[in-house]
Order: structure tokens, then C-alpha cells, then sequence
């Protein structure tokens, strides 16, 4: 309860902004609902300033944004020479949480998947209860200030208003990973350390967007077992005797050195340099949640003469990674982005970049990504948009496939894609 002289500090403080703001013109609503969140900050009831607390700027608000319009950076994070490697990049501001037009349809979808598998969506160690809240609470102030017309939260009642679906949600009643779940169309994996080996392991997680695994199988895992064996690791089993040894005797010290080099990253990532990265596979059709059992795995075993070039889809996981201020907890979020192949017609340098990845990519990197059951269709529909490129004199016809300077975009993106301001 609010004690006598603290409400007349918090009469006095709010007169006073009253004040300021009606002498900068600001509408009686907007002036309301500034006074509610100054007053619920001195209460104790508002939410913590996220950005004064890691020292990482708060995003800018985009004004006029109309969720059914609205299209997501073309992520093509293709690379030559392809490694495999974390490619990261340091996180931009306005788009840790970045929202477009299958908002409705992939919460929609979310809630669905959840209902169909419990646990292997969403679950939770005991300890990580703080930092699901702590994430939940930054999320909702990312939310509000960088859409604010879709947004709204009021610090008085904790009531989070989402005027895109039409729906609100008290957060001192509702599971935060399920508020996650119901309102962000990512995933979120938390992570702690465990103070018994120093590792960071899988605490919590919201996840409707894992293919060929789920999050039963990966909580309270450290990280370097959470990720399995890096491709590039893999060697052919033709090895004599010896030199199966050796190799195993070399896969052990790799996986040690793994695990104290992301030991050692992750100790000492500071809160204010959060990180992104991209992954990317071809898949037929929008596979959001997929296992194993499923029937439709078995589509990626075999190559379908009929399979249409318009059924197949870039997937990208777009991937960002920071530090909580408080619990010091670190989050992974995700979010799968489709894009047609078909797209990449019109990109310039893609389909000859694209190509040169599928045909001299590393073998085991490629199986990785599961690309065999779509090359056959693929690969000749990139070497005709390469040759109409070269004709049309969008790329110059000696170009060196390599990185592009635009990564993870492509030349000239912002005419199709424009930014929202």
C-alpha cells in the first residue's frame, strides 16, 4: 500500500508534469497516459527503464505502421566462402522484435501447435521463473515504444493492451512464456548458468518454430549439447581403425574447447552489445513446427519429379542474442521467415550467390540443411535467372561469387522493401 506522504509526493510530481506537458501542447489523452506511467514509476508499480538498465538504446517508434501491409527485411545471409560459422552482428535497436503482415495467422498458428503438443512448445526449470518475467516485462516495453499505435500497457492495472488482435492480458496473473507465446510471433530460449559447472543451460523456452527437434528434448541442457555436432566435424566412417581413434580422441578435445570457448563468451557478454545472426534452409512449403514422426518429414528424403518451383520456400531464422540486466540471464530469440524462391528472380547477385553455395557448398553442411529433396528444381531455375541477370545487365557476367558488401541484404533492397519510419 501507498503510505499518506508518499501519495502527496506523487500529487505533487504529477501536478508538476501536468504542467510541463500542457505547455508543449500535448493532447488530454496522451498528457493522461503520460501522468498514469510517472505516477505508477514512483508507486514502484511501472516497468523498469530497460534501456538505462543494459545501456542499449530504447528502439524509435514507427509511426503509421499498418500491420497488413507491412514486409520483413529480405534476410539472404548467403556467404561464399561458405563455413560454418556464427557470422554475428551486432543487434540493431528498431529491430530486435519485428513485426509484419502474418502477425494474426502466426499467433493463430502458435496457439495451435501449443494446444496439439504441451511441453514440447513450451516448458520451464524451477530458478527461471525471474527471468521469464524480467523478459516478458522488456518485450511489452519494446512493444509499446516501437508500435506504439498497436501497442498500449498501462502501469496502474499491469494490463497489456494488443490492438492488432484485440485482446489484453494482466501480467501479475498470466504465465509470462505463455504471454510470449500469445503475442510475439518468436521464440524465446533462456538460459542460466549453473552454478555447479559454470555452464549455461537451457532454463526455459517458448518454441513453435523448431524443425526436426523440440524443446522437451533440449531443457536443462548445456549449449554446446543443446546445438549437437557441427557438420564440419563429421568425417567419412572409412577410416582405418587408427585413425577412428584418432578422430574420436580429437571430436572430444573439439567439443571441450566448444563448450569453454561459448563458456567464456557467454560469462562475460555484456548487456549493452546484444548480437544477431541468420540461418537458412530450402524447405517445400511453410514447415513452421516439425518432427520427426511426423509423415511430412519423409518429404525430404526423396525428390519429387512434380514438386512445382512455387512451393518452395527460403527459410530463414532470424536470430538475435542478449544479456537480461537483472536475472543475467541470456535469451535466444528467434523468428522463421518464408520467402519464395521465386523472389530471387528479381535480386540482384542472389541466384548466381545462391547457386554457387548449393553446387560447391561443403557435402555435409548441405545435407545439414536438408537441400537434396529441392535441388533438382532449384538449381536450374537459379542458373536461368543467373544467365537473365548477366543479359539484362544486372550483374556484371565476370562477377566472382562472394559475400555481398549489403549482407545479409542484396543491392538495391530498399526499392522493395521500404523501412518503416
Amino acid at each position: 500500500m501507498t503510505s499518506t506522504p508518499n501519495v502527496a509526493g506523487i500529487a505533487v510530481v504529477v501536478a508538476a508534469l501536468a504542467a510541463v506537458c500542457y505547455s508543449k501542447g500535448s493532447s488530454p489523452r496522451s498528457i493522461w497516459k503520460f501522468l498514469r506511467q510517472k505516477a505508477a514509476l514512483v508507486a514502484g508499480r511501472g516497468l523498469p527503464d530497460f534501456a538505462q538498465l543494459t545501456g542499449f538504446p530504447h528502439p524509435k517508434p514507427v509511426h503509421g505502421f499498418n500491420i497488413v501491409h507491412a514486409r520483413p527485411r529480405p534476410y539472404r545471409p548467403f556467404r561464399w566462402e561458405y563455413h560454418q560459422n556464427m557470422s554475428l552482428k551486432n543487434l540493431e535497436p528498431d529491430y530486435w522484435l519485428e513485426l509484419e503482415s502474418t502477425y494474426r495467422d502466426r499467433i493463430a498458428q502458435r496457439r495451435q501447435i501449443y494446444a496439439l503438443h504441451g511441453k514440447r512448445v513450451i516448458d520451464e526449470l524451477p530458478g527461471s521463473e525471474a527471468a521469464s518475467k524480467e523478459l516478458m516485462e522488456m518485450v511489452i516495453q519494446y512493444l509499446c515504444l516501437r508500435y506504439p499505435q498497436q501497442f498500449e500497457f498501462d502501469e496502474w492495472t499491469l494490463t497489456f493492451r494488443n490492438h492488432i488482435l484485440d485482446s489484453t492480458a494482466n501480467i501479475s496473473t498470466v504465465h509470462p512464456l505463455v504471454f510470449l507465446l500469445e503475442n510475439v510471433p518468436e521464440d524465446f530460449l533462456i538460459t542460466q548458468e549453473d552454478p555447479d559447472t559454470g555452464l549455461y543451460t537451457l532454463r526455459a523456452a517458448v518454441s513453435t518454430s523448431a524443425v526436426g527437434w523440440n524443446i522437451s528434448q533440449k531443457i536443462g541442457k548445456p549449449l554446446h549439447e543443446i546445438h549437437g555436432p557441427v557438420p564440419d566435424y563429421k568425417e567419412k566412417l572409412a577410416f582405418s581403425m587408427d585413425r577412428q581413434v584418432m578422430w574420436y580422441t580429437c571430436q572430444v578435445h573439439l567439443q571441450e574447447r566448444r563448450a569453454q570457448w561459448v563458456y567464456r563468451y557467454f560469462s562475460k557478454m555484456p548487456c549493452n552489445k546484444p548480437i544477431q545472426r541468420g540461418s537458412w534452409g530450402l524447405e517445400i512449403g511453410e514447415p513452421l513446427f516439425l518432427q520427426t514422426d511426423e509423415p511430412e518429414w519423409s518429404h525430404r528424403q526423396h525428390q519429387n519429379p512434380d514438386l512445382p518451383l512455387s512451393d518452395i520456400h527460403m527459410r530463414v531464422d532470424w536470430q538475435t542474442l542478449r544479456r537480461l540486466p537483472k536475472s543475467r540471464a541470456i535469451v535466444f530469440n528467434f523468428k522463421a521467415i518464408f520467402t519464395p524462391v521465386t523472389d530471387f528472380r528479381n535480386e540482384p547477385f542472389i541466384p548466381k550467390l545462391l547457386l554457387k553455395v548449393l553446387l560447391e557448398g561443403k557435402k555435409e553442411i548441405m545435407e545439414y540443411k536438408g537441400t537434396w529433396s529441392i535441388e533438382h528444381k532449384v538449381i536450374p531455375a537459379l542458373r536461368e535467372w543467373t544467365k537473365e541477370q548477366e543479359d539484362k545487365g544486372w550483374i556484371p557476367k565476370d562477377w566472382q561469387e562472394k559475400t555481398l558488401n549489403e549482407n545479409p541484404f542484396y543491392p538495391g533492397w530498399e526499392k522493395h522493401h521500404p523501412i518503416p519510419t
